[in-house]
């Protein structure tokens, strides 16, 4: 005996179809940043009432020329003391880090999510044209993430 179906026909349900936040979206624009020739204990004094762990180093035409970060300074800050010398007498180009690691304001979030998995950084800076335009954060590309519909990942 043959068994019969009564639940009808039934339509393939379709998925909607994702288009991925791009970077540009979820980056931050109004950054803080810091010139080379700034001495260096400006930058701790700003990290800190920021809350900010770093920041990009620009020129005055807004081009990037390194990154300065929290690690920068307390390195910094134990040379000082190996070399008994006070924390206040160097300035950010001699600490920053110059060779940038940038992306793209046009990369999906899910191709940023895999940059920083690849660098293992904690922001990138947004370059366009040779000007800084923006950064982009883990936490940024976890905002833009927990935007999306989770279940139409592609």
């Amino acid at each position: 005996m043959a068994v019969k179906s009564f639940q009808g026909r039934r339509n393939p349900v379709k998925k909607e179809e994702l288009n991925p936040a791009l970077v540009s979206e979820y980056m931050t624009t109004k950054l803080i940043t810091f010139k080379p020739n700034q001495p260096i204990a400006d930058v701790m004094e700003i990290l800190i009432k920021n809350k900010i762990s770093g920041g990009p180093v620009v020129n005055d035409s807004n081009e990037l020329l390194g990154i300065i970060s929290e690690g920068d300074c307390i390195k910094h800050i134990s040379e000082s003391r190996y070399y008994n010398m006070p924390v206040d007498n160097d300035n950010v180009d001699k600490h920053m880090v110059t060779n940038v690691e940038t992306i793209e304001g046009s990369l999906n979030i899910f191709e940023a999510a895999e940059q920083f998995l690849q660098s293992k950084r904690r922001r990138f800076p947004i370059v366009e044209n040779g000007k800084l335009v923006g950064q982009i954060s883990q936490k940024d590309i976890l905002i833009a993430a927990m935007e999306q519909k989770a279940s139409n990942w592609k």
